[in-house]
């Protein structure tokens, strides 16, 4: 991982999103789980959080129940305290960075954080291919999915030369 992997991120948008759309799916998705594999041998979370730090997973319902018993609060108070409806009708975190990141970046509800943050990044999943705008978004927040698309350009250019 260099250091200037945002910019690099941001000036390959274009390439990525032709490459995600117009690329040979499955060699993709079959290259996905090993690729996703390498990115986090060398890609720490707890270096970084820039997730938790930028973006809000979405809270369904089964989310909020479980975080709640683990909190031992009332589902309407995790609600009142936490969280807000965005545009889309989920429910998200009221602020950035997300009021269960602690400051040493690890999480504070963990083991019952939301299936978003569960898989996050997508990177060994097909949402990498079939959310596009998602995919570049994550690129230019997430060094693994970077990473990842990175590894994928290049599995793409030797196979069209």
């Amino acid at each position: 991982m260099h250091a200037n992997w945002e910019k690099e991120a941001k000036e390959h948008q274009k390439a990525y999103k032709n490459m995600l759309e117009r690329g040979n799916r499955n060699k993709m998705l079959r290259a996905l789980p090993d690729l996703h594999e390498r990115a986090f041998a060398e890609i720490d979370c707890l270096d970084c959080a820039r997730c938790c730090k930028n973006h809000s997973p979405r809270f369904k319902d089964p989310d909020i129940r479980r975080i709640a018993k683990s909190l031992r609060i009332k589902e309407g108070e995790l609600v009142s305290r936490y969280l807000r409806l965005d545009n889309d009708g989920d429910y998200v975190t009221q602020t950035s960075p997300c009021p269960f990141l602690a400051d040493d970046n690890t999480c504070n509800i963990y083991y019952d954080r939301p299936g978003d943050c569960k898989r996050y990044p997508y990177t060994d999943e097909d949402v990498l291919l079939k959310r596009v705008q998602l995919t570049l978004k994550n690129a230019t927040v997430c060094p693994a999915t970077y990473t990842v698309l990175e590894q994928l350009l290049k599995m793409n250019e030797t196979k069209t030369r």
